[in-house]
């Protein structure tokens, strides 16, 4: 079954344990619905809903997400959002790095 998003249920689970903090800034997150700045979001790498793998479905602050937005993250990391938050193609998470690394 998946999620609201079709994301698949066990895609859900795996990315729920990896992404405990935000893939892109770091923020650890609290689940706190009152906090937009620590509430993990969905998050497709790659602007594509039919592309829900592990490998481009992660979690990501709301502030990040917000962001990011449909841009391309290549595109999304040379903005001044990200140049002022210090987050680069060397400081996110792991699943990022792998998926700019496949480019």
């Amino acid at each position: 079954m998946a999620n609201r998003w079709g994301i698949p249920k066990e895609v859900e689970d795996l990315v729920k344990k990896r992404d405990l903090y935000c893939v892109y800034c770091g923020v650890l997150f609290t689940n706190s619905v009152i906090n937009h700045k620590t509430r993990p979001t969905w998050e497709h790498i790659v602007n594509d809903i039919r592309i829900n793998g592990i490998e481009n479905i992660a979690l990501c602050c709301g502030s990040c997400n917000a962001s990011k937005g449909t841009k391309l993250l290549s595109v999304w990391l040379t903005s001044n959002y990200c140049t002022t938050k210090g987050i680069t193609k060397d400081n996110v998470a792991t699943v990022v790095k792998e998926f700019l690394n496949r480019q």
